[in-house]
């Protein structure tokens, strides 16, 4: 948990910082959220690799590859590397972490905790991206960033000149606390897999996991609910920072801040799902889906700094109180049909192809010209109009496979782990 915090907290600091460089180099607006597009491209390009990595060493020894590769990431990008490119290392890293973060929990708990501990998980890692983000603009803040750009290193020439790259070496310090703390994550007992010799039959394998959860008639649900969820949240990162400008009149430290206080939101909706909601009834909090969407909408009739602040804690608890159990869901049957590593690289495959392809509308959307408050009213009624398609997907399974269902959700409920294990 603690490794996760740190990681975390790190990622969502550069990406503020990352954004403080592009400006300060005079980047146009719609560049701006293909920074997320360059993190994700190498959860989608090497899904079928990092899932199997992740089930063949130990989950804390990929933890702190990954952390590794993240602070090169960093670095490069203080040496004069484009940010979009240098970022893109840094997603290489992240796209490495992601399986052993999330596999190692289903190797360390049976499955009817898995609510419980997803609640945990994401209400930390919610809490690090508070704090990461606001650590972000706290950073790039002029009072804070003189400061930092002040601190020589005796007969050290660092070339640190500007608040964005204060930001960044501070960061790096960080990323270094969270890989300490993934040499200390102990050892599981669950056997490790070997890799295929043949890349190519590593792509198979992967293809194979992936029918697997599409399959499945709970699977498919909360995969769809995760990969159109998690699309939209990286959108609305950049809608957020975009609307607060226009709406608002904040500058991006500011913006970054109000970020954060969305995240607190999704925390204390993670946390009540956590408590309220077990793994088998995770498919009733769908609606809540749909609500988060329209009431996205109302953000166009908000123009004062309390009111933006109440709708993104409502609009964070509505997000955190349906992801959470989906997300729970979607582990448990993954780990059951294709394994906990190689589950979780299917989950980013389909959640990060989301992203791309979101993250590429909303840019071109801004490039064409149409205004935040469009954009704000188009990407709420997708929210709501997907989430209500998926609503009725899951009611269509049920009216033709209700033995199925039932037998599914009665497995979750089942106080033994491994129960069943699918034919293959």
């Amino acid at each position: 948990m603690a490794a996760q915090f740190f990681s975390s907290l790190a990622d969502n600091a550069l990406l503020v910082a990352a954004i403080a460089m592009l400006i300060q180099a005079e980047a146009p607006s719609w560049l701006t959220p293909y920074l997320k597009f360059f993190f994700v491209i190498s959860y989608v390009v090497l899904a079928p690799f990092v899932g199997a990595f992740a089930d063949r060493l130990p989950k804390g020894q990929v933890m702190f590859i990954a952390n590794t590769i993240k602070i090169v990431g960093c670095v490069t990008m203080l040496w004069g590397v484009d940010p979009l490119i240098a970022y893109a290392l840094v997603g290489l890293g992240a796209a490495a972490y992601s399986p052993a973060k999330y596999g190692i929990l289903t190797e360390y708990l049976p499955h009817r905790q898995l609510v419980v501990a997803n609640g945990w998980i994401e209400g930390l890692t919610v809490a690090s991206i508070i704090l990461g983000t606001m650590l972000g603009g706290l950073l790039i803040h002029v009072r804070v960033s003189g400061v930092l750009l002040h601190i020589d290193l005796p007969l050290i020439d660092t070339d640190i000149d500007t608040p964005a790259e204060a930001a960044i070496a501070l960061i790096v310090v960080v990323y270094a606390i969270a890989a300490l703390f993934n040499l200390e994550v102990p050892r599981t007992r669950v056997a490790l897999k070997k890799l295929h010799a043949d890349p190519i039959d590593t792509l198979r394998d992967f293809g194979r996991c992936v029918g697997h959860l599409w399959r499945d008639r709970l699977g498919q649900i909360s995969l769809a609910v995760t990969t159109l969820f998690w699309g939209a949240g990286a959108t609305l990162q950049f809608i957020v920072i975009e609307w607060a400008r226009a709406a608002l009149g904040f500058d991006l430290s500011k913006a970054a801040m109000l970020q954060g206080i969305t995240a607190f939101g999704i925390a204390v909706g993670a946390v009540l799902a956590s408590l309220w909601v077990s793994l088998d009834r995770s498919v009733r909090v769908i609606p809540l889906g749909i609500a988060m969407g329209l009431i996205v909408i109302v953000m166009n009739l908000v123009n004062q700094v309390w009111l933006a602040m109440f709708l993104m804690v409502v609009i964070g608890a509505l997000a955190g109180f349906f992801v959470v159990p989906m997300n729970a869901l979607l582990q448990h049957r993954g780990h059951h049909l294709v394994g906990a590593g190689r589950s979780i690289a299917v989950q980013n495959f389909n959640e990060n192809s989301s992203i791309l392809v979101m993250i590429a509308l909303y840019s071109l959307l801004l490039s064409a010209g149409l205004s935040i408050y469009t954009v704000v009213v188009i990407f709420g009624l997708f929210v709501a109009g997907t989430m209500t398609l998926v609503q009725l997907w899951y009611w269509r399974n049920y009216r033709r496979h209700p033995e199925e269902i039932e037998r599914l959700l009665a497995f979750a409920r089942a106080e033994v782990p491994h129960a069943h294990r699918p034919a293959e």
